[in-house]
């Protein structure tokens, strides 16, 4: 019989198309493990709402390996440097020599795998680390003078040009294996989110994000049957329902990235072709998210609270508690602003576009740091993912690669009229304003200066607010 084999779960929740787990069953018969770490977790911000969704998926990938005849060790270890002596004492009294992982790209994860695998070669164990959740592995997509990509769009060029010659194939499906007769009891509880420390997530906020690799098939294959077509027109009103909401199945590996891809060009036979536009801007926005990643790999320093322009990072903000415990909870004045606000804490999910008004919202015309912005949302998104949301925050702040211009700032109120024109949105997440019309519902004063609303004034002016920005930055970036 071939030597047991150690496949450890990360943020990979699933069975198919799975590098490590394809990997590790090819060398021979398996065990799995997952490592719990919720005050690792908490140093990284991570949002109740997505360890919730993270353990409810847990307890479906078990009963997916139940049927694979693959046991499942369940570890609860606080802190990543303390993995090491937990895991040689099991791969030592299972007498295992090898363990399969996909690599996770953030700072702190890639120097927890290489203390693990220094520590592993002293005691003759190894760790095999595999690619899997980018398109391209990272580092892999460089310029003809080999230098990391800074522009977004040079990327997506060498990207498409690298789709053009072969997509990126899914790894087959695993057989079941002959149950093992193991010589321990393997500890495989799923604790409780009050067990690891955290409360309770309402169970209308769980309906709302069902788990299963079965659910977000369906989801996927619904998005590309009867979405992506319009998406291109669709997908910026926040009413809409027009995007894929796939980015918490994609974040802890529900999905795979490949699966979305194959999914995206099952109409063409497996072949990059692009039929409409929808389906390119579909893409686009995987590749941003590729971008990031692959950004994130050269540059880690973003992940420590720095910017990715150096001449930005001395920048001086606003110290204005009260205008960022307003902007938080969704009490700014600015509709759009606080709609999207009032959504993240009741859903733990914000439509793209009005991430990006309120992001810039906060780090324009509040000129507060951007950095606490990125901190909020980490700490309630369930898709929250560093390399993505310190991207799109320092896109809007202006301090990161391939940023909008500091001079350019939206106005949340013109952004809501083209967006949200009829404020179906708005009326949906601020029900104090649902009576009002079509233009008065976008900036109530501004129209009716004395209206008795229940409802907070604007905490700032907004035209006054964007040139006092463009002034600040103008003196940091010149």
């Amino acid at each position: 019989m071939p030597p047991l084999q150690l496949i450890w779960f990360r943020q990979d929740l699933r069975i198919h198309d799975h590098a490590a787990l394809w990997h590790a069953r090819q060398a021979g018969p398996c065990i799995a493990l997952v490592i719990l770490s919720p005050a690792q977790w908490q140093l990284h911000n991570d949002a109740t709402i997505k360890i919730d969704f993270y353990l409810r998926q847990l307890k479906a990938l078990q009963q997916q390996l139940l049927l694979l005849n693959i046991p499942l060790i369940i570890e609860h270890i606080d802190y990543w440097h303390n993995v090491s002596p937990s895991l040689l004492i099991w791969l030592n009294k299972l007498n295992i020599q090898n363990v399969h992982a996909n690599i996770e790209y953030g700072d702190n994860e890639h120097h927890r795998d290489q203390l693990i695998s220094e520590y592993l070669t002293q005691h003759k164990k190894t760790l095999f680390l595999y690619h899997d959740r980018s398109i391209f592995q990272v580092g892999s997509i460089l310029s003809k003078s080999q230098q990391p990509y800074k522009v977004f769009g040079a990327f997506k060029k060498t990207v498409y040009e690298q789709l053009n010659i072969c997509l990126p194939q899914c790894f087959p499906s695993v057989d079941s294996q002959h149950q093992l007769q193991l010589n321990c009891t393997l500890p495989n509880k799923i604790p409780t989110l009050t067990e690891l420390g955290f409360n309770d997530i309402a169970p209308e906020q769980q309906a709302l994000w069902p788990i299963t690799e079965g659910y977000a098939w369906k989801k996927l294959d619904d998005f590309i049957q009867h979405d992506v077509l319009d998406y291109d027109q669709t997908r910026d009103f926040p009413a809409a329902q027009g995007s894929s909401q796939l980015s918490p199945y994609l974040n802890i590996g529900i999905l795979s990235v490949r699966q979305c891809l194959h999914a995206l060009f099952s109409s063409s036979h497996g072949q990059f072709h692009l039929r409409h536009h929808g389906q390119q801007i579909w893409l686009d926005e995987l590749l941003w998210r590729e971008f990031y990643q692959h950004i994130l790999f050269h540059y880690p320093q973003i992940s420590k609270g720095k910017s990715f322009k150096p001449e930005l990072q001395q920048l001086k903000w606003r110290d204005a508690e009260s205008d960022l415990i307003a902007w938080q909870h969704g009490h700014t004045g600015i509709p759009i602003v606080d709609a999207g606000m009032r959504q993240l804490l009741a859903t733990g999910w914000m439509h793209n576009r009005v991430r990006m008004i309120s992001a810039m919202f906060l780090s324009k015309n509040l000129l507060i740091d951007w950095r606490l912005g990125e901190q909020w949302f980490m700490q309630h998104l369930i898709d929250g993912d560093l390399a993505a949301n310190n991207g799109g925050w320092q896109w809007c702040a202006s301090t990161g690669v391939d940023a909008v211009p500091y001079f350019r700032i939206f106005n949340p109120m013109t952004q809501s009229q083209r967006f949200d024109p009829h404020g179906h949105y708005i009326r949906q997440w601020l029900p104090e304003l649902k009576h009002l019309d079509n233009k008065t519902i976008h900036m109530p004063y501004q129209y009716q200066p004395d209206m008795q609303l229940n409802y907070p004034k604007p905490i700032v002016d907004l035209k006054q607010s964007r040139l006092r920005a463009i002034e600040h930055f103008r003196l940091h970036v010149n």
